[in-house]
C-alpha cells in the first residue's frame, strides 16, 4: 500500500466533490447487502417488523458498508489507477484526498455504531463492525494481494448483514441465519469470478492473483460451477430450517437451476486459456437477480403463510 498522502486534491466543483463521497461508499453493493437485510429481518418476525426498527438498521448497515467501501478505496487506490474498470474512482481522479477519504470513512463507522447500538440492539452494532474490521484488515489488506482464495475468504464481510438483520429483530442468532450466511457466503465467489473473468487483464496487470489470473479459466468455470451447486444445496436447507413453505421452496428450486444452468453454459464454453466473456457476464448479472429474487420469494413466503 503506499504511503498516505496529505497533498491537497485538485480544484473540483462542490457537485464534483459530493457525488466523490458518495462514490467512496459504493452505492451499489450496499443496494445488494441491503436488499438480503430486509426479507432476513421478515423471515426473523414472521411478518413485518417495526418501521422504525427497519429504518434504523439500514441506516445503520449502510454507513457501517460505506464505511468499510471507503477504507478499501483508501488502501486499494494504488491499484485502482491501473484497472480500467476503478481508474475513474474519486481517489485516483483527486476528488478528495486520501486523508479525507479516511476520515470520512472513520466518520460513518462511528455514526454506523451509534444508531445500531442505540436505536437497535448492541449485537447488532458489534455484528457490524466485525464486518467491517474483516473487510478491510482480513480481505483488503491481507488476502487481497497475497491469495486465490481472496474473494472466497473475504465474501463473510458481505454475508454478515443477513446476521444484522436477524439480530435487529430477535437480539440472538441460530441456524436460520446461520444458514443464510452461508448462501450469501458460497455466493460471492461465483458471482464476483465471472466478473473477474471479464476483467482478468485488469487484475493481472495490477498484481492481484484474482482465480481466473493465477489458474486456468477451465479452472476457474469448474470452481464457479461447484460453488453453484453448493449454493442450490444450501438454500434448499434453509425451507426446513426457517419453517418456510411452497412459494419458498418452488423459487429456491427454480432460481438454483437458473444460476447452475448459467455456471455450466460457461464451463462449457471455457478452455484453460479462454473463457467465454459474454456468458461471464450474463452469469454475473444473473447473479444479482438471483440473490434479490430468492430473498424477496422468502420475505414473501412468510408474509403469505402468517398473513
Amino acid at each position: 500500500m503506499p504511503p498516505m498522502t496529505l497533498t491537497a486534491p485538485a480544484q473540483h466543483s462542490v457537485s464534483d466533490v459530493l457525488k466523490g463521497y458518495v462514490a467512496l461508499t459504493k452505492p451499489r453493493i450496499i443496494e445488494l447487502l441491503l436488499v438480503t437485510t430486509v426479507p432476513t429481518m421478515v423471515v426473523a418476525a414472521r411478518g413485518i417488523p417495526g418501521l422504525w426498527l427497519i429504518l434504523a438498521t439500514l441506516c445503520g448497515g449502510t454507513l457501517a458498508a460505506g464505511g468499510a467501501n471507503a477504507f478499501n478505496m483508501v488502501i486499494d487506490r494504488d491499484i485502482d489507477a491501473i484497472m480500467e474498470r476503478t481508474k475513474r474512482r474519486p481517489l485516483v481522479t483527486g476528488v478528495m484526498s486520501a486523508r479525507a477519504a479516511t476520515i470520512f470513512a472513520f466518520g460513518l463507522e462511528v455514526v454506523s455504531f451509534a444508531v445500531l447500538a442505540i436505536w437497535v440492539n448492541q449485537l447488532s452494532a458489534w455484528l457490524a463492525m466485525s464486518a467491517t474490521a474483516f473487510y478491510v484488515f482480513v480481505y483488503t489488506l491481507w488476502l487481497k494481494r497475497r491469495s486465490k482464495q481472496n474473494i472466497v475468504i473475504g465474501g463473510a464481510a458481505g454475508a454478515v448483514p443477513v446476521l444484522i438483520g436477524w439480530s435487529a429483530v430477535t437480539n440472538s442468532l441460530g441456524w436460520t441465519p446461520v444458514l443464510l450466511f452461508l448462501v450469501i457466503f458460497i455466493w460471492t465467489p461465483p458471482h464476483f469470478w465471472a466478473l473477474a473473468v471479464r476483467y482478468r487483464d485488469d487484475y493481472e496487470a495490477a498484481h492481484v492473483p484474482m482465480m481466473p489470473v493465477v489458474t486456468s479459466l477451465r479452472h476457474t468455470t469448474l470452481e464457479i460451477l461447484i460453488y453453484s451447486v453448493v449454493m442450490w444445496a444450501l438454500t434448499l436447507l434453509i425451507g426446513p430450517a426457517a419453517h418456510l413453505g411452497w412459494v419458498y421452496a418452488l423459487s429456491a428450486t427454480i432460481l438454483g437451476a437458473m444460476f447452475t444452468g448459467y455456471a455450466l453454459r460457461l464451463y462449457r464454453h471455457a478452455r484453460d486459456d479462454k473463457a467465454d466473456v459474454g456468458e461471464a457476464m450474463r452469469l454475473f448479472h444473473f447473479s444479482i437477480t438471483y440473490l434479490t429474487a430468492l430473498f424477496v420469494l422468502m420475505a414473501v413466503d412468510v408474509l403469505v403463510r402468517h398473513h
